[in-house]
């Protein structure tokens, strides 16, 4: 990271702790979004009897249908920002949810820990896709499986990102993509570290790209 380059806290410090959990409340338009990608990687979730690793679980709205969906004994959500890790610790208490703060460019875990791993609308955030993806496969257990949602950069996409950051309630999310996958090239990435990909798709009118890959 060059020093023009802010951290990912100062990039994402204006996202409240509880983003996602009021969004969906009061923002039709967001709660219909959300439920409908989430709609998507619901086909893709596969039953775990062990652990599962969320990266930038945020509030932990997210992490909740995960652990619901999968029926994991533990789901660990790790995101950079820490008053939205206290928040999500305190709501979600009871839940086989913990939350901290960690960094996914050096996840501090031990080797083939995790029985899957998601990573959803997060790598358009990080600075080293291919450091992140690289500690996914090594604290994924073989036979495990990953699930990554970014966008797909598309025109259509830019335009209403575009839109709604200037003018709606994206305005918190400036600056904050600093990847883009154009070209396919999250699943090109992910087969070239030695991920067997087993899900490749877009939807949304190709807005979003769904990518679940397996460590072989």
């Amino acid at each position: 990271m060059t020093q023009s380059q802010k951290t990912a806290v100062e990039l994402h410090s204006k996202v409240p702790p509880d983003w996602y959990y009021s969004s969906i409340k009061r923002n039709l338009l967001q709660r219909w979004w959300h439920k409908s990608r989430f709609s998507a990687v619901r086909k893709t979730v596969e039953p775990v009897n062990g652990k599962i690793l969320d990266i930038g679980s945020a509030d932990g709205m997210f992490t909740n249908v995960i652990s619901e969906e999968s029926g994991a004994s533990e789901v660990v959500g790790i995101d950079v920002l820490a008053q939205s890790v206290k928040w999500a610790n305190k709501h979600w208490k009871g839940k086989p949810m913990k939350f901290m703060v960690a960094d996914a460019h050096k996840l501090n875990f031990p080797a083939n820990y995790f029985d899957a791993i998601f990573a959803l609308e997060v790598l358009e955030h990080v600075y080293k896709p291919d450091q992140v993806l690289r500690e996914i496969k090594r604290v994924l257990k073989k036979g495990g499986y990953a699930i990554f949602l970014v966008p797909s950069d598309s025109k259509l996409f830019l335009t209403i990102w575009f839109l709604v950051k200037k003018f709606w309630w994206a305005k918190i999310w400036q600056d904050t993509h600093v990847q883009s996958y154009k070209n396919n090239s999250l699943p090109k990435l992910s087969k070239k570290l030695g991920f067997k990909i087993e899900v490749d798709k877009k939807f949304w009118l190709g807005m979003l790209h769904l990518v679940k890959v397996r460590k072989i």
